[in-house]
């Protein structure tokens, strides 16, 4: 029986809706997400608005089996990400005694820890920490919703603390081919071996490269003989196109 597991994203900020702040953290958790075994399957990007959160982050937890949320756990007054959280699993939002001491360790004295920096000690009652080893400040995990920086950097060393948290299914496999004319040549063949092979997908990528026009065809799956049986009959009816293809993704 294959087993997956799924997880979704929602990356949360107003600056990002905007344009100002560039997301780079959808591209590295979903590579991290692969080697782990776990599909991410749905990433959502909403804005610092309280109710939002709580909506977004209670419908995705019951249909995924992980979610994890980047931005809006800083010291500043639109940080709302946490409280939200505690929102949303109904929960009393409360100082955590090992945030508070980790920051202790980390700046020193009590007086040098601001009343911005306490902000980041309040999580859900009933939370988990998530490590951070750049700037002490750290995220959590409250069941199956981890709650994490949006800093890429932090965002993306507290993703060390998950490692043996985070429990995957059967490793998706990917192989490719790619093509010299347009996509839409293929588009009854590629339809064929999607039909006859149901663990598979297969996703068409056009590319228009040193003036000529083509596509790649990616599959994968978790079955790996269905995945060699599905790349053999695509090979096999772009032959019979009197189509020639070549292994791998086209070097763009």
């Amino acid at each position: 029986m294959i087993k997956t597991v799924t997880a979704s994203m929602i990356i949360i900020g107003d600056e990002i809706l905007s344009g100002r702040t560039k997301d780079a953290n959808l591209t590295h958790l979903s590579l991290w997400l692969n080697r782990m075994g776990v599909q991410l399957k749905e990433v959502r990007v909403i804005p610092d608005v309280g109710q939002v959160i709580q909506d977004t982050v209670n419908d995705l937890r019951g249909r995924y089996d992980y979610v994890f949320t980047t931005g809006g756990i800083g010291p500043t007054h639109d940080d709302i990400t946490a409280e939200n959280i505690a929102l949303a699993f109904g929960v009393p939002f409360v100082q955590s005694a090992e945030s508070l001491a980790l920051l202790q360790k980390h700046y020193g004295k009590d007086e040098n820890i601001s009343d911005a920096r306490l902000r980041m000690t309040m999580i859900p009652q009933g939370a988990q920490l998530i490590k951070n080893p750049v700037s002490a400040a750290p995220g959590f995990q409250m069941e199956n919703v981890f709650v994490m920086a949006g800093i890429p950097v932090v965002m993306q060393s507290m993703l060390q603390d998950l490692e043996k948290r985070i429990y995957g299914g059967d490793e998706m496999l990917s192989k490719a081919i790619h093509v010299f004319e347009g996509e839409s040549f293929f588009a009854g063949i590629l339809e064929e071996v999607e039909a006859e092979f149901p663990h598979v997908s297969l996703g068409s990528y056009p590319f228009f490269r040193n003036k000529r026009y083509g596509a790649s065809f990616v599959l994968r799956s978790q079955v790996e003989i269905d995945l060699d049986q599905a790349l053999e009959m695509l090979k096999l009816k772009i032959g019979m196109l009197d189509r020639k293809c070549f292994d791998g993704e086209a070097e763009l």
